[in-house]
């Protein structure tokens, strides 16, 4: 058997995405073979296919994948034919504590991923999806879903009346607005967009800063709390941020340092990080059971993930210009 591939050429770029077969083989011990029935969007993907951290050699892009287990192999009692599966962004980080070190093991950057129509892989690399999601809504969460997940709730201990933070309006950020107020917290959401604000408020954000307006955005969080500051923080923007985001924080409080929209260096203030005794805790998305228990908690809830627009396979460079666009809110998803 083969199936249908998307494939980016070695160093990565738009104008070296193309089209493959590759061979899809019977599973074996432990393994399972998914039809994959959608992908979605992260700046890690956009980071491989644009170039920017382009891969060494031909490389089936995308992290996240969700779809339909059509074979089991030996040995496998998890998962049967029919059942609804999605990826997971560390195949080999089962439990525990963080034991891989960069991306040798990420589908679609170290290894190839799921922007293909089929795959073979250990039944280890899925777990269930949300029931009464569709593909596309489950896709979305391997790596958006279980970063904000793991930043609020593992790393975090988010509980009933704390306060978050949250930047902007993509994956990471709206889902971590979804789980905070699941948890029964307060959300000061920020953003440059009044339009996006207001879809971030109807989400349930307590509290709106438009940063363009008001490039000292930290000190205001700081005051909608009465002055103690808010207790987590979903840093995205990295370098550019940063300052603003230790402002913001309370004595003792916890900011999750996920992305790089900014940069990737940049000078630290370290007094204030003193100062404060805050946590700085840097969140590659998480293991296997982080998201078994992402998706039981989904369950119980009734949650929705936010999508913002939706692809075929074969327009992924299109969706990755809309990504760039920065129009986007939430996720963007392919579709097989």
């Amino acid at each position: 058997m083969v199936t249908k591939a998307i494939v980016v050429g070695a160093g990565g770029g738009f104008e070296r995405v193309g089209t493959a077969e590759r061979p899809v083989p019977e599973p074996g011990f432990g393994e399972i073979t998914v039809r994959l029935r959608a992908s979605s969007l992260n700046y890690h993907d956009y980071a491989v296919v644009s170039g920017m951290w382009g891969p060494p050699e031909d490389r089936i892009p995308m992290s996240d994948g969700a779809g339909d287990v059509t074979a089991v192999g030996p040995g496998v009692a998890e998962f049967c034919v029919g059942d609804r599966v999605v990826s997971t962004f560390f195949p080999t980080w089962l439990d525990g504590q963080p034991e891989v070190l960069g991306f040798a093991t990420v589908p679609g950057d170290g290894v190839d991923g799921y922007a293909r129509e089929a795959i073979t892989a250990p039944a280890s690399a899925f777990t269930r999806a949300p029931a009464g999601w569709d593909h596309a809504e489950a896709a979305t969460l391997t790596t958006a879903g279980l970063t904000a997940w793991r930043a609020l709730h593992e790393d975090g201990k988010v509980k009933a009346g704390d306060t978050v933070l949250v930047q902007g309006s993509g994956g990471v950020s709206v889902f971590a607005l979804q789980f905070a107020k699941m948890a029964g917290a307060t959300v000061i959401a920020t953003s440059s967009s009044g339009e996006k604000l207001s879809r971030l408020q109807a989400l349930g954000a307590d509290h709106l800063i438009n940063y363009r307006d008001d490039p000292a955005w930290g000190e205001t969080a700081r005051k909608l709390t009465g002055g103690r500051g808010v207790d987590h923080v979903i840093e995205v923007g990295g370098p550019g941020t940063l300052e603003q985001s230790m402002e913001a924080a309370r004595v003792g409080g916890h900011i999750s340092v996920i992305g790089i929209l900014t940069g990737v260096a940049g000078s630290l203030a370290v007094v204030p990080a003193l100062v404060k005794q805050l946590r700085l805790q840097g969140v590659l998305v998480g293991n296997r059971r982080q998201q078994m228990d992402m998706v039981r908690a989904i369950d119980a809830n009734g949650m929705k993930p936010v999508v913002d627009s939706r692809y075929p396979l074969d327009s992924l460079v299109e969706a990755f210009r809309h990504q760039e666009s920065n129009k986007h809110f939430g996720k963007i998803c392919l579709e097989m």
